[in-house]
């Protein structure tokens, strides 16, 4: 799904060069749940931007899905961001005055589908029916709790039906219990339906729900070996869930 082959990003400022990522390589497998971890100012959300089409990096080639897209136009990494990535955010990023059904309905409008408005709030309907929120469809996000609004996002970025979904800090805003839901909503995203997920933490404890924790460290990837096993994992997100009671 991912590689990157040595890729740098540096930033101008004046006269003075801030080298942020250095020498990048990585692959990501289709059908992966992994974890991009790293402290603030290790490189991670610059990272995160040029993995998900939103930057391009100063050197170095990047192939998403097997096409080269480090060279693209503003344009046209808009057009394979609405192709292929989903985004959750840690703020939501919810329109405020707006249902949630508007709300996740509202990518389908940039699709290359056409799809009639009918047929938009209908597949909107789904998503959010899918994520329990079946007696939400007309509630703003003011009159959510932020389990309830993360899951309307959640939503909204697979409503476009992407192959990839990136998860900035999706917890960052929620109580424990309410976080552990989130990250087993990813958990199951990924092992029913195959989604490839990028998890972007700060937190070890989050990291703990992925397959395989990717470091990122003063711009350079410092392991991007294998987590924990498969029984260690679920153990370790249930030891989570015991600790988020207690808080």
């Amino acid at each position: 799904m991912i590689r990157l082959q040595d890729v740098c990003k540096t930033y101008h400022i004046g006269e003075i060069s801030v080298p942020v990522l250095r020498n990048v390589s990585l692959t990501v497998e289709s059908g992966e749940l992994v974890a991009l971890m790293g402290a603030s100012g290790s490189g991670k959300s610059t990272l995160m931007n040029i993995l998900g089409c939103l930057d391009r990096p100063s050197s170095g080639q990047y192939w998403l899905d097997g096409k080269e897209v480090s060279t693209l136009s503003v344009a046209q990494r808009a057009i394979e961001r609405n192709r292929r990535i989903g985004f959750v955010f840690q703020n939501f990023n919810l329109l405020p005055r707006t249902s949630a059904l508007d709300n996740v309905a509202m990518p389908l409008s940039y699709t290359a589908d056409n799809l009639s408005e009918r047929e938009a709030r209908r597949r909107a309907r789904e998503m959010l029916c899918r994520f329990g929120l079946e007696d939400r469809l007309h509630h703003e996000p003011s009159q959510l709790s932020g389990g309830q609004q993360q899951r309307v996002a959640i939503a909204r970025a697979l409503v476009n039906r992407p192959p990839l979904l990136f998860a900035d800090e999706p917890t960052g805003n929620l109580d424990s219990r309410t976080s552990v839901d989130v990250l087993r909503i990813l958990q199951q995203l990924n092992e029913q339906e195959g989604l490839t997920i990028i998890l972007v933490t700060h937190d070890a404890n989050v990291a703990k729900f992925a397959k395989r924790v990717i470091h990122i460290s003063d711009g350079t990837i410092s392991d991007g070996s294998p987590s924990v096993d498969e029984q260690e994992r679920r153990a370790l997100s249930a030891e989570y869930v015991e600790v988020g009671a207690c808080i």
